[in-house]
């Protein structure tokens, strides 16, 4: 079984990864920064000559910056947004397993992401 495994940057919330200019829903400045730092975290840290493809597992580590209460299915888009385009993964709809879970504190925050090819 293939798998990759990173430390990528705490997400902005899907509230505030999407603004609506004239109508359209886009990536806000804090989305488009996040995919930014989190392609760059992606490519350097073994990534697949090709994305993986097929059927997937994703696990999700997310070490929040503080203590406020928030919501972690909150924190998936933005994390498998830049899966996809840091050329990890061919496409986030392959994902047939994914699971998520709280950790620790950590300062400025952080997701440790690791894929599996079933």
């Amino acid at each position: 079984m293939s798998s990759w495994s990173a430390i990528l940057p705490w997400p902005p919330s899907n509230n505030h990864y999407y603004t609506v200019v004239r109508g359209r829903k886009i990536l806000s400045s804090a989305g488009r920064q996040y995919a930014e730092h989190a392609v760059i975290a992606c490519a350097g840290r073994n990534r697949p000559v090709q994305p993986l493809a097929g059927r997937l597992k994703v696990e999700v580590a997310a070490r929040p910056p503080d203590r406020r209460k928030r919501d972690l299915d909150n924190l998936l888009k933005p994390v498998l947004d830049a899966l996809t385009k840091g050329g990890v993964i061919a496409d986030d709809g392959m994902i047939d397993d994914l699971r998520i879970v709280r950790q620790e504190v950590s300062p400025h925050g952080s997701v440790t992401v690791t894929v599996w090819a079933l």
